[in-house]
């Protein structure tokens, strides 16, 4: 009779703690992206994407070599299609931007380009350090770095 006491107060409690995991869902996304390789672009925009069309809202900071995505010039490798489904890594962060993903380019980005804002796609603004790291550090948010 005792260990079946405890056995109930066990599932009792985890029962009761169900609520509460499921109040800790993870709402936001933050995708870090400085990778320079275009499949590596490509895939962060996947399973971005993926994360929106699950609910999470979306934030992307590209840094480095991953800005030029942002660029109204963009390289060759962030406008190609790649396979399997002929999308582009500039493409497919346009497609996350029209659902409401808002992108940035690294605060330094810009000025280490001598540029500013108007070489950058519609939409994609320069990151304000404060903001992100606030951003980054709010207990509703996941991180995704490539």
């Amino acid at each position: 009779m005792r260990t079946w006491l405890k056995a109930a107060a066990v599932s009792t409690a985890l029962l009761a703690a169900l609520p509460a995991a499921a109040a800790d869902k993870v709402s936001n996304l933050v995708t870090l992206l400085t990778a320079a390789e275009a499949q590596t672009q490509l895939m962060a925009m996947v399973l971005t994407m993926e994360s929106v069309q699950q609910g999470a809202s979306a934030h992307i900071l590209l840094c480095g070599p991953a800005a030029d995505m942002a660029l109204k010039q963009a390289p060759d490798s962030a406008t190609a299609p790649q396979k399997p489904k002929g999308m582009s890594p500039q493409g497919l962060m346009k497609m996350i931007m029209d659902k409401g993903g808002t992108v940035e380019v690294c605060a330094i980005y810009l000025p280490n380009r001598e540029s500013d804002a108007s070489v950058l796609i519609d939409g994609v603004t320069p990151a304000k350090p404060g903001e992100m790291a606030a951003r980054l550090l709010a207990a509703d948010t996941r991180l995704l770095s490539f």
